[in-house]
């Protein structure tokens, strides 16, 4: 059954042609993860599935909710689509806790006992139960985005959409964020799109690896059948680029 559905998506930013004729299926349950080169749509295509982004001809079906109808409530979409993002995005004027608690209070309006609770137990699957009550300001860059990858799941999400969450840290903090991140994915239930240069990551914790460029999907293969035998030109320059 699929999660997420693209069918002949096109987006523009002014002239800018982003995606062309985006087309594609992601089951629940299945992690895929997007890589290519800088610039290629990678980020913009996961920034539509949850209305970040608009897109202006086609259908983008998601939770069996439809993005391009503008009766579409974005919010019911979101409740069920979480983001981690490159740069954090933590109130920084809140706890950890706090940050990890606000939307389900806010959105899901649960009791707050519970809230606290499963809270708490987030935080000791990132582990951070010692950072709870720590302002983000006082945390590394992979303790954010650890704090960030549990204030994501709090919402009990389907699906969970990750757009660069190691590039912007340093080189030993990427691995804390990879390990939490792999925990994730054996979830069979949840739903994971993953942009990431990390190709040894991708490797391990893929079903599926979409290559992109010039805001196209050039290939769309089983993760081993991709790295060991890519069948398009630009796929093969970019591993033996990236790959060492």
């Amino acid at each position: 059954m699929s999660m997420i559905e693209f069918k002949n998506v096109e987006k523009y930013y002014g002239d800018f042609h982003a995606l062309k004729d985006i087309n594609l299926e992601v089951d629940a349950g299945e992690t895929v993860v997007l890589i290519g080169p800088s610039g290629s749509g990678k980020s913009t295509l996961i920034r539509t599935i949850n209305g970040l982004e608009a897109i202006q001809k086609g259908d983008l079906i998601v939770n069996d909710q439809d993005l391009a109808d503008p009766d579409t409530d974005i919010n019911r979409v979101r409740k069920n689509v979480g983001m981690v993002f490159q740069h954090f995005n933590l109130y920084e004027n809140k706890t950890v806790i706090e940050n990890i608690m606000l939307a389900p209070r806010l959105v899901l309006k649960r009791d707050e006992a519970e809230n606290h609770k499963i809270a708490m137990e987030l935080l000791e699957q990132v582990g951070l139960v010692d950072k709870a009550e720590m302002m983000p300001s006082t945390l590394s860059g992979g303790q954010k985005q650890r704090i960030a990858i549990a204030r994501s799941l709090a919402m009990r999400p389907k699906a969970l959409l990750f757009d660069e969450p190691t590039s912007a840290l340093d080189p030993e903090m990427v691995n804390d964020v990879l390990k939490i991140m792999q925990e994730i994915a054996q979830n069979d239930a949840m739903t994971l799109m993953i942009v990431t240069h990390e190709m040894g990551f991708a490797k391990q914790v893929a079903d599926r690896v979409i290559f992109m460029a010039d805001g196209k999907i050039l290939e769309d293969s089983p993760t081993q059948e991709f790295f060991e035998n890519p069948k398009e030109p630009r796929a093969k320059q970019f591993l033996s680029q990236i790959m060492h």
